[in-house]
């Protein structure tokens, strides 16, 4: 009974793994320039992205486009690979 039940906790976390590999994201692909970025995702919207903060900032943000730990992503790659929005610095 006690193999039966390592197994089944085995075999468990063994489908938990797979999942898990399976939900990662896009690749990240980072555009110096914003016009790079939008041909790159025409039907999706560019944001910066800080890399040392962790966070994307929209088009109209006081953050857009500065700082030298950032880059123009398309913003679906930037939310699939887990980077949050920034709430602040709207106009």
């Amino acid at each position: 009974m006690r193999k039966s039940g390592l197994l089944s906790c085995a075999v468990s976390v063994a489908a938990l793994l797979a999942g898990l590999s399976g939900a990662a994201g896009q690749s990240l692909t980072p555009f110096r320039y914003q016009d790079q970025a939008q041909r790159h995702c025409p039907a999706d919207s560019v944001v910066w992205l800080d890399f040392r903060k962790g966070r994307y900032y929209a088009r109209g943000q006081k953050l857009y486009g500065r700082g030298f730990d950032g880059s123009y992503v398309c913003r679906e790659e930037a939310r699939s690979s887990f980077y949050r929005r920034a709430l602040l610095g709207s106009r």
